[in-house]
């Protein structure tokens, strides 16, 4: 029984099928049933019961999962460890974040990643619908979120800033708004999740949060194509400070109320790093993280000058 065996298992169980445990590893199903079958003759106990339409663990097989679920987590933290005395960060890491997010801010990174871990290949996964990590085998993803839910390991990313900008040719053509409230009668663009289509939150310095309700003729469920359309005049439109930061530096579009802090609807939004939750983090997973918050940091800190 060696440890990849183990492993195999346990995610088995996580996943709750073979399908799924067999999908996770890139492997053929009857692969990971044999490695199954082979630890059950091994312990001459029967680990999962198995139907045509479900997967579950027996009571021993509960109790020895359970056993060795953390010591398979320690004999891998003890292997990344030793490995790390005397090895460069090496191996695939897949991670996941919105289709936007990759493109905006992690793709520009990827040419000082690879310089200064020449070992470690990235796979990316865009995606605007939350993928089970798990499931899909992956590392880790950044999710934009007020605060995350669920059994995921979490650790902040940024804090999200939010402007409501529009076109010179927009304002040329339907006149600036002098204060927020005048969106009410604009033709917004609004973004198709529910806290960002009908209301948007105002604060101007240490005054209460007000909202503006919204509306307009278009909804749109990407942020590129929000952004791209308030870059063609189509409105005003909220958007995320780094989507747009490289737009208001070269006058593409214009910050319409810069003295109001703005969200869509709680102003703690902030960028997150899920990954499984589990005891240790494989090397490659570890310089990921630390590179990716290092260089938020430093972009973070840049705009919050350039606000000031």
């Amino acid at each position: 029984m060696d440890l990849q065996a183990l492993k195999t298992i346990l995610l088995v169980r996580d996943l709750g099928s073979l399908a799924a445990a067999a999908r996770a590893l890139d492997l053929d199903a009857s692969n990971v049933s044999r490695t199954v079958s082979a630890i059950e003759r091994e312990l001459g106990q029967r680990l999962f019961q198995r139907s045509t339409r479900k997967l579950s663990l027996t009571e021993a097989g509960e109790a020895y999962l359970q056993r060795v679920a953390p010591l398979v987590e320690e004999i891998e933290a003890a292997n990344e460890d030793i490995a790390a005395r005397s090895q460069q960060p090496r191996g695939t890491l897949r991670m996941t974040a919105s289709v936007a997010f990759v493109l905006e801010g992690i793709v520009p990174l990827l040419p000082v990643f690879h310089d200064r871990y020449p070992d470690i290949s990235v796979e990316l996964f865009p995606s605007d619908s939350n993928l089970d990590l798990l499931a899909e085998g992956l590392d880790l993803a950044v999710r934009l979120a007020a605060a995350p839910k669920g059994d995921l390991i979490s650790t902040k990313l940024l804090q999200t800033h939010y402007r409501v900008v529009a076109s010179q040719d927009y304002l040329e053509r339907e006149g600036h708004p002098e204060a927020p409230g005048d969106l009410s009668a604009r033709n917004c663009l609004c973004f198709a999740l529910p806290d960002f289509r009908n209301a948007w939150r105002f604060r101007l310095g240490d005054d209460a949060p007000f909202d503006v309700e919204v509306s307009g003729r278009t909804t749109i469920s990407s942020a590129l194509a929000l952004r791209e359309a308030a870059r063609l005049g189509l409105g005003p439109a909220l958007l995320a400070d780094w989507l747009i930061a490289s737009d208001l530096k070269d006058g593409r579009l214009v910050d319409l109320f810069p003295g109001h802090t703005c969200a869509p609807a709680n102003f703690e939004t902030a960028a997150w790093i899920l990954y499984p939750s589990r005891a240790y983090l494989p090397l490659k997973v570890r310089v990921m993280i630390d590179f990716l918050k290092t260089e938020f940091a430093r972009a973070d800190a840049l705009s919050t000058r350039a606000r000031d």
